[in-house]
């Protein structure tokens, strides 16, 4: 099977999986840049995330909550207010983090130079943490992120640790990286939009609705 037809094999695949998040769906602030490459023969995306402030309870391994062991008390992919995690502080029994997350985006590229040219333009709009991949099939992956995040402990067992003037001071700082992170989202989608090399080949639109 050449190069391009197993594209088309892996990309029908993609498409078609079921989406396994915990949302069920594409978020919206990045649905359009999803059907913008999903619409294009030589990307599909495997997983993405907007970006979302995040409230975890669990056990500090290192300097890190493991997602995976944690409880997750509070999710937005919107602007956040003290009021809400002050409420879903007191049901943590352990270490709650609170953390800004920006975008993250996994796009299977046909081949290598596809990748190359999507990077670039990730890059432009500031996500400076992209990088490209090739695994030993031969699947070229990008993704794009970047590392305008944030991660500040609030309680230890159970107990607050900082007052809610600070809570709300962090807050005022997730809130700014998530308006950032959307203005990037833009940048991105609108390079994408007037890019000649970058959608030359059009195709029907389709979504990968699975999520980080």
């Amino acid at each position: 099977m050449d190069r391009n037809a197993e594209f088309k094999r892996w990309k029908a695949q993609g498409l078609s999986k079921a989406d396994l998040s915990r949302k069920g769906s594409v978020d919206e602030d990045v649905v359009e840049l999803v059907q913008l490459l999903n619409g294009r023969e030589q990307y599909f995306t495997t997983s993405s995330c907007a970006g979302r402030i995040i409230l975890l309870d669990g056990n500090i391994n290192g300097f890190e909550v493991q997602k995976q062991n944690c409880c997750w008390l509070l999710v937005t992919h919107k602007p956040c207010v003290k009021d809400d995690v002050i409420v879903a502080l007191k049901k943590a029994n352990g270490d709650a983090i609170l953390k800004f997350e920006p975008l993250i985006l996994h796009v299977q590229c046909r081949q290598l130079q596809d990748a190359q040219i999507l990077h670039s333009v990730a890059i432009d709009s500031g996500f400076r943490n992209s990088g490209i991949t090739v695994g030993k099939r031969g699947k070229t992956m990008l993704a794009i992120r970047s590392t305008h995040g944030l991660e500040v402990p609030l309680s230890h067992k159970g107990k607050l640790m900082v007052t809610e003037e600070y809570i709300d001071f962090l807050l005022k700082i997730a809130n700014q990286k998530m308006e950032e992170n959307k203005k990037r989202i833009e940048s991105t989608k609108g390079l994408c939009s007037i890019s000649p090399v970058v959608f030359w080949y059009p195709t029907d639109v389709a979504l990968n609705s699975e999520v980080l």
